[in-house]
């Protein structure tokens, strides 16, 4: 009977001793602690891009480059040829300095093999100068500038050369058909009544001489409508 109490006793005080001495849980494996901030950035910088990160980054270089190949300034170098169908019927004797005309682009204006100003593109100018001919001596001119281009809705001022047109006059033969007016008149004058009608048929006859001579000897400028003129450009044209 005492050797099983005394058992029992040994088995109960083993029990306690057990429990008492057995180490706490280790929690670590199932909480790791977290990595500091500085080196989880370190290690995300380490890693390669993925390729969709590549592919994104390549189209927003290319989208910039076109954004600036786009704002870039297209020059159209001084000397360069701006052929221009007239709106409306310019003349030495029509217009007068001062008036302004319309026109468009007959030709594309290119630069470096790529067009600058589309052909179509409306433009403006101005009449210089405008004399009719004179009945006599001199001549009939004609001066027109380039004033500006329109391009992308925009009016751009240019600087171009003045066109001058000029037409000779007839002077000699004016003359001729006067003095044999003026001669047919005295004839007739004489005709009618001796020396006081021969003085009012010469004057007479130089009227109507000179009045032929106006009409069907000379001429002046004419530009008709839709004509090409040519004008070069004084000053680069820039285009933004």
């Amino acid at each position: 009977m005492r050797s099983r109490v005394a058992l029992l006793s040994l088995c109960v005080y083993l029990a306690l001793a057990v429990g008492c001495n057995k180490p706490p849980a280790d929690n670590s494996a199932a909480n790791p602690p977290a990595a500091p901030a500085d080196d989880q950035s370190s290690a995300n910088s380490g890693q390669a891009p993925s390729k969709e990160g590549r592919e994104g980054g390549a189209r927003e270089h290319r989208e910039a480059e076109r954004k600036e190949a786009r704002h870039e300034a297209i020059v159209v170098p001084a000397g360069t040829a701006i052929n221009v169908s007239l709106g409306s019927t310019l003349g030495s004797k029509a217009s007068k300095p001062g008036d302004n005309f319309t026109g468009s682009l007959s030709q594309p204006v290119t630069v470096a093999g790529a067009v600058a100003i589309p052909r179509g593109a409306n433009v403006s100018g101005t009449v210089t100068d405008a004399k009719p001919l004179g009945r006599f001596a001199g001549g009939a001119s004609l001066q027109i500038r380039l004033d500006s281009i329109e391009i992308k809705g925009v009016n751009l001022p240019v600087q171009a050369s003045t066109k001058s047109f000029t037409e000779k006059g007839k002077g000699k033969r004016t003359a001729v058909l006067a003095g044999g007016g003026a001669a047919l008149g005295g004839i007739v004058g004489a005709l009618a009544g001796g020396g006081k009608g021969a003085a009012i048929g010469a004057a007479a006859g130089a009227g109507a001489g000179t009045g032929g001579s106006a009409f069907t000897g000379n001429k002046d400028v004419v530009l008709p409508a839709e004509s090409d003129v040519t004008f070069e450009l004084s000053q680069p044209l820039e285009i933004k």
